[in-house]
């Protein structure tokens, strides 16, 4: 299940939601995303995350189904924030079941791999030094790549 959302979200809520669904899944492994309060230059006292209505909720479905097709998973649930989030803030969710705990763990690192570096997600960080769109990461562009000869 995919969700794009402003409201903030519950994350023990979300993980018994999985627990629910997981059936006779021995793992749940979740991820939990936050707003830091600082970038490679200054501190940061909030992002704007814009994204694509439509577009950004069936990449995140093409997602989840490919981390699907990887591994034997049972449930996979994402939600990600938009608006103005302040340093802190939860900002994105990851939770996947599987029948053992390797899948699990390397379907959710897949999935926010993925997510960070190609998701039509866009952020704009507020600073002591004024306002500025973030750009990819080396270091995400690396662990994204990773998974292509997977």
């Amino acid at each position: 299940m995919i969700t794009v959302q402003q409201e903030d979200f519950d994350h023990g809520r979300e993980y018994e939601a999985l627990r629910e669904l997981a059936n006779r899944d021995g793992a749940i492994v979740t991820f939990t995303g936050l707003v830091r309060d600082f970038n490679s230059q200054c501190s940061v006292s909030n992002v704007v995350i814009e994204h694509y209505s439509g577009m950004t909720e069936k990449y995140l479905m093409q997602i989840c189904s490919d981390a699907k097709k990887r591994w034997n998973l049972g449930q996979v649930r994402i939600i990600h924030r938009i608006g103005t989030l302040e340093a802190f803030e939860q900002i994105v969710f990851v939770g996947v079941s599987s029948k053992h705990r390797q899948n699990a763990f390397e379907a959710a690192q897949f999935i926010m791999d993925i997510l960070k570096t190609t998701a039509p997600f866009w952020k704009q960080e507020t600073t002591a030094k004024g306002t500025q769109w973030v750009k990819r990461k080396d270091s995400d562009e690396a662990a994204a790549a990773k998974w292509s000869g997977a």
